[in-house]
């Protein structure tokens, strides 16, 4: 149970980092900002679900994405670690990531789809980040890392729902402080996944 319990909350301070609702809150006022509370709401729930099935989707087809293109897990570790480490070092900065940041949209096109799921919330490091935490154990694996995501996705609605207010109280200088914070932890998991991935290919090597 303890390692249950242990893992479940990896799996979430590590999508927590990398998704960061708080600061992913800002872009979404900037992005759906002046917008009716009904307009609000659907965006941010469409948003949402794209984000969960694409996340979902590369969670359950991590092994066979794996076979097809002869990857190994070790290799996956390292190659996300670095993507991590590189995003995390970017957020220390007091920047979002430029792999999750969100290009200036055509009033026209769907923001719920993109720059809201793909790449702000989807983007390449909180896939590399499923499919890690998806890979060592499949079954148990599969379902702690969606049930957990299921939830982040839960809290990060909330947060675009009451984005005004969340900033309205954080302010730049909060905004600013969570940024670097999500940023070192992510920086640390990172750095984690590469040792890992790398002691993995030492030890099949001796």
């Amino acid at each position: 149970m303890s390692q249950l319990y242990t893992q479940i909350v990896t799996v979430f301070l590590g999508f927590f980092a990398i998704m960061n609702p708080i600061a992913n809150t800002a872009a979404f006022a900037a992005l759906a900002g002046g917008r009716s509370k009904s307009e609000e709401i659907k965006i941010a729930a469409k948003a949402l679900i794209i984000t969960f099935a694409v996340i979902a989707a590369f969670a359950l087809l991590g092994k066979e994405i794996f076979h097809v293109f002869g990857i190994t897990i070790s290799a996956m570790r390292i190659t996300g670690g670095i993507l991590v480490f590189l995003i995390g070092c970017h957020m220390l900065n007091g920047h979002g990531s430029s792999l999750h940041s969100a290009e200036p949209h055509n009033d026209d096109s769907d923001i719920a789809i993109s720059p809201l799921a793909v790449p702000l919330l989807a983007g390449p490091g909180t896939i590399a980040t499923a499919m890690n935490y998806s890979a060592p154990d499949q079954t148990n694996g599969i379902l702690i890392t969606i049930s957990v995501f299921a939830v982040l996705c839960a809290i990060t609605f909330i947060c675009f729902i009451f984005s005004a207010n969340i900033l309205k109280v954080i302010g730049k200088g909060g905004l600013s402080i969570v940024t670097r914070l999500m940023g070192l932890i992510l920086a640390v998991i990172g750095m984690q996944m590469g040792i890992t991935g790398v002691t993995t290919i030492v030890a099949g090597m001796s």
